[in-house]
């Protein structure tokens, strides 16, 4: 069986004082679902194990794509899951045909930060296996590196939380560096939607990013495209 890792982030703070954080409850429970109903199993990861924290504004959407968080929290088994992750250093992600990182400003205080978060995205890589990320997700695949020590994201179509949209959202000067930035710097040709805070996803390769919450759906699907992709070429 496909089988997929899921790392959350482990941060509840923006910084050691400021606002509750976490991660975002659309940008998981949307791809979640996704690769579920396709048949995939999915395995749930942080960076110190546990129940990860959720930003407090994401439960709050009521739009219709809120349903996949609904059906998430009522769900017993997917709970469950969520409230014991794996810490991903314990993690042998060798066995992962994909992983998949979710977003929420916690995310830009632990994933890039996290060794083995930058190690289970290479092996995944590596091994011939799908990436996946979404808003502030990507910051995991910062640290990534290639075989020959290159940054995984070098030379390739990526894209994710805008400075811009970072700007609009009041936290340009709280974030501790700018995901776009970031991973500009790592040689990545970023590239983002007409509009902000619209969907807007991108596929290169084995590698698939998403903007915003609204990009999550757009992220899963590539993801799906890519794995189907991959099992074509094993028949």
């Amino acid at each position: 069986m496909t089988r997929i890792l899921m790392i959350l982030t482990s941060c509840d703070r923006m910084g050691e004082d400021g606002a509750p954080t976490g991660f975002y409850w659309e940008e998981m429970a949307v791809p979640y679902w996704a690769f579920r109903d396709a048949g995939y199993k999915v395995d749930l990861a942080s960076p110190l194990g546990g129940q990860p924290p959720a930003d407090p504004s994401s439960n709050e959407d009521p739009s219709a794509r809120a349903e996949a968080v609904t059906r998430f929290m009522q769900d017993k088994q997917a709970m469950q899951a969520l409230n014991a992750t794996a810490a991903v250093s314990k993690v042998d992600a060798s066995h992962y045909d994909a992983v998949f990182l979710p977003g929420g400003h916690g995310t830009m205080w632990d994933l890039r930060q996290t060794p083995a978060v930058a190690k289970a995205v290479a092996t995944v890589h590596e091994n011939g296996g799908v990436v996946g990320a979404v808003c502030h997700g990507p910051a995991g695949l910062i640290e990534a590196k290639r075989s020959d020590g290159t940054p995984l994201i070098k030379g390739r179509r990526v894209n994710g939380f805008t400075n811009s949209e970072e700007r609009a959202a009041g936290l340009a000067d709280v974030v501790p560096y700018l995901l776009e930035d970031a991973l500009r710097e790592q040689g990545a040709e970023f590239e983002s939607g007409v509009e902000d805070f619209c969907g807007f996803a991108v596929r290169d390769d084995r590698i698939v990013t998403g903007q915003n919450p609204d990009s999550s759906a757009g992220v899963a699907e590539h993801m799906l495209s890519a794995l189907r992709d991959m099992d074509r070429a094993a028949a």
